[in-house]
């Protein structure tokens, strides 16, 4: 295990275990929180050893958002505190949704701002029952970024998103749920066991497939259906040629269950 004050880094059995550690500030983000979470990001995304990603936080929250105490400091000394979205919170995002191989967000108690921005970028959210998102920008003056603009209205349509936007307010687990921001909502003491067995999983599983299908649920989102298909033929090719899936059909037909290497 390796692990900074604030963020926690573990790799065990092919999975990786992200976690933000500062349940004191509700898992707000320092600039020390947003480097160390960007870089353990990177880092799983770059370890072959790595096949999926739980992210998840300490304590009550999973994560409020920027460090207001930090971020009020930066204005008063005129600094330029908006230079995080770009050195932090887009290479987040971008790692979290770019990386090839699975993110389960363990999403424990308050998503706010960035860090609901963060849970959407992730490919598979469990929430707990006493958890709950607010997008939060717009009662501080602040429009969209860790790419709520993109991911926000993808699960709840622009109508609901402008709303969302517009007048934050809490949406809890099962609003979440009905609105498709969560696939799975389980008891709060259930959270932890249930993502990590579902983590588990998906880092046992074909790697290289959930990859593509990452890319092709991307590309689609922002292109017809006419190139999309010609992206799926390529990458189903792709996906043909790997040891997971000749393995798998072999297993199929000897009527057995297929043991995935990630390949």
């Amino acid at each position: 295990m390796a692990d900074t004050d604030t963020v926690l880094y573990d790799v065990t059995d092919g999975l990786a275990t992200v976690t933000l550690n500062r349940p004191e500030a509700m898992n707000a983000l320092n600039v020390t929180a947003k480097e160390a979470l960007r870089d353990s990001l990177r880092r799983a995304a770059g370890d072959s050893e790595v096949r999926a990603v739980l992210l998840t936080g300490r304590g009550r929250a999973f994560c409020v958002g920027q460090d207001l105490k930090e971020h009020t400091a930066a204005l008063a000394e005129e600094d330029d505190a908006m230079r995080t979205v770009a050195l932090h919170y887009n290479p987040v995002v971008s790692a979290i949704a770019g990386m090839r191989k699975p993110v389960v967000a363990a999403v424990n108690g308050v998503a706010a701002g960035a860090g609901f921005g963060f849970a959407l970028a992730a490919d598979y959210r469990v929430v707990a029952h006493g958890a709950s998102f607010s997008t939060a920008f717009a009662g501080i003056a602040l429009t969209a970024d860790s790419g709520l603009s993109w991911t926000l209205q993808r699960f709840v349509g622009p109508g609901r998103a402008a709303d969302l936007l517009l007048f934050p307010r809490k949406i809890d687990a099962a609003e979440a749920e009905r609105l498709g921001i969560a696939q799975r909502v389980v008891p709060d003491d259930e959270l932890p066991e249930t993502a990590r067995e579902i983590a588990r999983a998906l880092a046992a599983g074909p790697t290289r497939a959930y990859a593509a299908i990452k890319e092709s649920l991307a590309f689609a989102a922002g292109h017809p259906l006419t190139e999309t298909l010609e992206v799926e033929a390529a990458l189903q090719s792709e996906a043909g040629a790997t040891a997971d899936h000749r393995a798998a059909v072999a297993a199929f037909a000897k009527k057995e269950r297929p043991r995935f290497r990630g390949a």
